[in-house]
């Protein structure tokens, strides 16, 4: 019965989401039980470029660091915010988020040559993080029940939280970076004057991940509840 319900639960999970999230899991189990280790995963340029070990360029967004508070909030964010941005401003648009992950994945890939970062996947969450805070600005959200404010400040205060943990903000200001380049491009960009939509998705991708019909008895996660925790819970102002 257990094993149903949670089978059920986890297949109700969108299906990006689901895949990544259970791919970062899957990878820190296997590093945890010495099946791999993190010196087969980290990004290095010169191994994948010299030596072609491709695959550094998926695996660094995988490894989260070994199981503790550090991993478990990272999962927790990635998983509430990919979710939240699946079901709702990408709501019947799988290609489009598909698609972000791989402009969001290539771009940091391209900064990270110049940052000394062997590890993304933090980054990747704050830059998901970002563009759903810009995408959702009259949410209030409510940080360990210290700070109360507005949702496009929620990148900023993680990475002021980042500080006070002693962790290198580098992180999290790639991960901004990323996210305004991208929400810029996307959501700004093209309601200017003369503007343009400069991101189009690949018709293949459109073509592997869009299908034809929507669900209409499906209920998606409001994307104004993004916490169920006290570091993240928000409401919609005058809610």
């Amino acid at each position: 019965m257990a094993y149903q319900t949670f089978r059920q639960e986890y297949l109700q999970v969108p299906p990006v989401t689901r895949a990544y999230t259970t791919a970062c899991v899957l990878t820190t189990a296997a590093v945890q039980l010495e099946l791999i280790t993190p010196f087969q995963l980290y990004f290095n340029p010169e191994l994948i470029f010299k030596h072609f070990q491709i695959w550094r360029l998926i695996t660094n967004y995988l490894f989260f660091g070994p199981v503790g508070f550090n991993f478990l909030f990272n999962m927790i964010f990635l998983y509430r915010y990919c979710r939240m941005l699946e079901e709702g401003s990408f709501r019947g648009r799988t290609a489009d988020f598909v698609f972000m992950f791989l402009f969001g994945g290539l771009l940091m890939t391209l900064f990270g040559l110049f940052v000394n970062l062997v590890f993304l996947g933090q980054a990747f969450t704050i830059m998901l993080v970002y563009i759903w805070s810009r995408r959702n600005p009259y949410v209030r959200m409510n940080f360990f029940g210290l700070l109360i404010f507005q949702a496009p400040f929620l990148p900023w205060v993680l990475m002021g939280f980042s500080l006070l943990l002693g962790n290198s903000i580098i992180v999290d200001l790639l991960g901004i970076a990323v996210g305004h380049i991208y929400f810029f491009l996307e959501d700004v960009f093209p309601n200017q004057p003369g503007g343009g939509r400069l991101l189009r998705t690949p018709s293949v991708l459109k073509a592997i991940f869009d299908t034809p019909e929507d669900d209409p008895n499906y209920n998606p996660l409001p994307e104004e509840r993004p916490g169920g925790f006290a570091w993240g819970e928000g409401q919609r102002l005058g809610g």
